[in-house]
C-alpha cells in the first residue's frame, strides 16, 4: 500500500524564518540526526522493519533509507515521502516545504498509517494515543526550524 493510500493520522506544521532551500536542508539534516542515533536502528530491528540502517544516496533521494523508512519520493525544496512497514503497522511520513512570504517557509509533516489486527491496535494506542508520536514529530520539526535558521546555511 503506497503512502498516499494509507489512512490519515495527523499533521504538524512549523514556520521557518528561512527560504525553501534552507528549510529543505534543515529537514534532511534533522532526519539524518534523528535516525542516526543507535536507538533508532535498535527499535527498527525490534519491531521488524526492513530498513534498519541509513543507506543509499545522500542527500536524501528516492531509494535512500533511514532506520524504519525508505524514501519513495523526493522533490527537492518541495516534498519528501518516507514509507515503512513493520509487524504492527504500515506507515508514511509526507513532508512538504512551502514558501510562506519573503524569506519564510512552512514545513508540514503529515503521518499516514494503518495498524492491522489486535497487536496493531495496541501499538497504535501505545504510539499515537499516548501522544508519543506527536511529541516526537514536534521535536523533529523544532530541529528542522533550528537547522534551517542556523547561520551556517546563510
Amino acid at each position: 500500500m503506497s503512502g498516499a493510500a494509507l489512512p490519515y493520522v495527523d499533521e504538524h506544521v512549523t514556520l521557518v524564518a528561512a527560504g525553501a532551500g534552507d528549510a529543505w536542508r534543515g529537514l534532511a539534516e534533522a532526519l539524518e540526526q534523528s535516525f542516526s542515533r543507535t536507538g533508532a536502528a535498535g527499535y527498527a530491528r525490534l519491531v521488524g522493519c526492513a530498513e534498519v540502517a541509513a543507506t543509499g544516496p545522500r542527500p536524501l533521494a528516492e531509494g535512500s533509507t533511514l532506520p524504519g523508512f525508505r524514501v519513495t519520493e523526493a522533490l527537492p525544496e518541495r516534498k519528501l515521502v518516507l514509507e515503512g512497514r513493520h509487524r504492527f503497522s504500515t506507515y508514511a511520513f509526507v513532508f512538504r516545504v512551502e514558501p510562506d512570504g519573503a524569506g519564510r517557509s512552512r514545513v508540514r509533516a503529515e503521518t499516514r498509517a494503518v495498524f492491522p489486527g489486535a497487536f496493531g491496535a495496541l501499538y497504535r494506542w501505545f504510539v499515537i494515543r499516548t501522544g508519543g508520536h506527536a511529541y516526537g514529530v514536534r521535536n523533529l520539526l523544532s530541529a528542522v526550524r533550528r537547522g534551517a535558521e542556523s547561520p551556517r546555511f546563510a
